[in-house]
């Protein structure tokens, strides 16, 4: 079944949420119905579902751009907070502990050591084989004088960048550039004592210490302090593969004693009131909404009731597919049902697409915001992708929704490593790293930095728009030559430029 769109135009001038201005803007369509390949090409175009309606941001207009961003599940390691959270649950299923000490559901600003997500690739970069001799000799001695320093030591900005980067990788194709930060040493005659060590910053040092507290453990035979051992470094003993950071799957589904003090299920339900499992657990899941949306939100009881819940969370456009060669559950819209001791504790509501597994919305009990439930159900979604490649190859993203700068309480979104940000110009994904130091000086940016470059997906045949009209498809070609209204010219031609070429011929766009 085809797509059956209808385009609503331009809305601007409306609330927005993140800064509580009346500068929203936005473009959108109604979606009758829509294929799961065609809304999939959509939000690679920056669009968005609400329900049916179908919205795209005016990106330099509206008041807080809204970035489309992705994060790369088959790369991805959990930092340090995600990892807190993993064993908080964990701790809460096995002996009913409860932990309070930040009952906060998404880490705002998290600290620097997670800027990098838990990224064990770039510390095996900054891992270095050095000589152990130098290392204890230079090392200790430099660790002294820059602790001597403290605080009061000013810090330099002369730190060089060595980049590791795929020939093959390309500014669209979602794989980043990595770099890695070294200290280097200043330049003579800058006034700099060569003598001494370069600063480094107290993040490098702690590394730095750590690794040559491990060297000196499995310095083994040696006498106290690091002396060179004659022929190659010795290797870490078997043990040290412990220390590898462990897959995200292994810190989520670890193994609970057998009188485990709560029991955590995951159910995965179509969003279908055909569905037997949706129609039964809907109205316990209608409850668990509006006690969110009231205690979370503010809501009133009037703005959260049945008719909003199906509205916006239960009525979907897209057709549920099943191919052959598709996940087991196949294409469409779910929800992803956490059940703690037979009730529901959390939704999260979610679209399974051919490349990706896209973040609809969570709606969680408040009463249980101790266990971190926004952070906790992004990670099982992020597993969930990385299960769903293992079936269907190409489908290996993770849509977190909007990345959204210019709000810092949605900036988390960002923490998810390693994740891309869509170019609102010219439609390629491009690593979050690159884009950052663009965002922090203006809240529209083209990402791409290729001047040249531009949207390979635009609309270049217009006339090849596919038009619904009176029952019968046809091109807007000869709908045009029909109907001959310049004002209705003007949506179509904006409509096609919006949605693009491909989406364009093969939606129905529906015209009364």
């Amino acid at each position: 079944m085809a797509s059956v769109v209808e385009y609503k135009g331009l809305k601007a001038g409306y609330h927005c949420g993140y800064c509580d201005s009346e500068g929203k803007a936005s473009r959108g369509m109604w979606a009758h119905s829509m294929t799961v390949q065609d809304y999939q090409d959509l939000i690679d175009r920056g669009w968005r579902r609400s329900g049916k309606y179908v919205y795209k941001p005016v990106m330099n207009e509206t008041c807080c751009p809204q970035y489309t961003i992705r994060c790369r599940p088959l790369q991805f390691q959990p930092s340090k907070s995600h990892k807190k959270v993993l064993k908080k649950m964990l701790k809460f299923l096995a002996k009913g502990e409860i932990s309070r000490g930040n009952c906060e559901d998404e880490p705002m600003e998290p600290p620097m050591e997670d800027a990098v997500a838990g990224d064990a690739a770039l510390i095996n970069k900054l891992d270095i084989q050095c000589d152990l001799k130098k290392l204890g000799d230079n090392l200790k001695d430099s660790l002294e004088r820059e602790e001597k320093k403290g605080k009061s030591a000013k810090k330099e900005e002369s730190s060089g960048l060595i980049q590791s980067q795929d020939k093959r990788a390309k500014l669209g194709s979602g794989e980043p550039a990595h770099s890695v930060a070294v200290p280097v040493a200043p330049k003579p005659g800058k006034g700099a004592d060569l003598s001494k060590p370069p600063c480094r910053k107290a993040k490098e040092i702690r590394k730095e210490r750590k690794r040559l507290k491990l060297m000196q453990q499995n310095a083994a035979g040696e006498h106290a302090g690091l002396q060179a051992p004659r022929g190659p470094p010795p290797s870490f003993p078997p043990k040290a593969k412990s220390n590898q950071p462990k897959a995200l799957e292994d810190l989520i589904f670890e193994s609970l004693p057998e009188d485990a003090s709560h029991k955590l299920e995951v159910r995965l339900v179509p969003v279908s009131f055909e569905d037997p499992e949706f129609k039964s657990s809907f109205s316990q899941s209608l409850s668990l909404y509006v006690k969110y949306q009231m205690a979370i939100h503010q809501d009133s009881p009037d703005e959260c009731g049945k008719t909003e819940f199906t509205r916006f969370l239960c009525s979907s456009p897209l057709e549920a597919e099943n191919p052959p060669n598709g996940p087991d559950c196949g294409y469409g819209s779910f929800h992803q049902q956490y059940w703690l001791d037979g009730k529901i504790i959390a939704v999260g509501v979610i679209d399974i697409l051919p490349y990706c597994v896209s973040s609809v919305y969570l709606y969680y009990d408040p009463d249980y915001s101790f266990l971190s439930l926004g952070v906790y159900s992004a990670l099982r979604e992020i597993a969930f992708t990385k299960q769903l490649h293992e079936k269907t190859p190409q489908l290996s993203y993770y849509y977190m929704g909007f990345y959204i700068h210019s709000c810092p309480k949605m900036r988390y979104k960002g923490h998810y490593r390693p994740s891309d940000l869509l170019c609102p110009e010219t439609y390629v994904w491009v690593p979050i790293e690159q884009c950052l130091p663009a965002l922090e000086s203006s809240k529209y940016c083209r990402f791409n930095q290729d001047p040249g470059a531009v949207d390979e997906g635009r609309s270049t045949e217009p006339d090849r728009v596919q038009v619904f009209y009176r029952r019968a498809v046809l091109p807007y070609g000869v709908y045009r030559k029909q109907r001959r209204d310049a004002g209705e010219e003007a949506d179509v031609l904006q409509y096609a430029s919006l949605v693009g070429q491909a989406c364009s011929e093969r939606m129905l766009l529906f015209r009364s």
